[in-house]
């Protein structure tokens, strides 16, 4: 069975409040995008099979990455798509280290994804004719996990299922696994020095 999935950012509540309540003041017309499917989307994996489903799944387990905090400052827009966006007006490195990992897991998974710079963007509005460009007051999100969405079934698009989720932690995984190992070849040295 296919299954349409992407690897985002899943806002809590707060952010996501703040975003409908910019949307509603400054956004320019179109169709809502619903509330609950508000997200950020880090690498679009496109229709694949349940095979590379448990592969994406699986690769996630070793992403290293910490929590970090996402200003959305700014209003935009995709003309061509007629899409009117929230997003940063300068995306931390901690983000786009997150993207770089996690298209190198879809890479890896046989997924080939589109050669086109990541512009973080949370979707407000879509059928959008003239999106809207300003400043606006920031959305602070504190971001401390990712996840992989399923939009739809059967490879269609649809509502959005979250399907795995990973957090985000303050040492990431490799250099905690280092500190175990220098921990515990410590304790050996002390044990074999006795």
């Amino acid at each position: 069975m296919a299954h349409r999935v992407f690897f985002a950012l899943w806002p809590d509540d707060a952010p996501r409040d703040a975003a409908v309540q910019l949307r509603s003041r400054y956004s320019a017309p179109g169709r809502d995008v619903p509330r609950a499917h508000l997200h950020l989307t880090l690498a679009f994996a496109g229709t694949v099979s349940e095979a590379q489903v448990a592969t994406l799944q699986q690769a996630a387990n070793a992403i290293d990455a910490a929590p970090f905090s996402l200003t959305l400052d700014r209003l935009d827009g995709f003309d061509a798509a007629g899409v009117q966006w929230l997003g940063p007006s300068r995306a931390p490195e901690s983000l786009t280290a997150l993207v770089a990992q996690l298209q190198t897991v879809c890479r890896e998974a046989g997924i080939a994804l589109p050669d086109e710079p990541f512009r973080p963007h949370l979707t407000l509005r879509r059928r959008v004719t003239q999106p809207v460009r300003m400043a606006v007051p920031a959305v602070a999100w504190h971001v401390h996990d990712f996840a992989l969405i399923e939009s739809g079934s059967a490879g269609r698009p649809g509502a959005y299922r979250v399907q795995a989720r990973w957090p985000l932690r303050p040492e990431p995984r490799s250099c905690a696994a280092l500190r175990h190992r220098w921990h515990a070849e410590r304790e050996l040295v002390a044990t074999v020095a006795e």
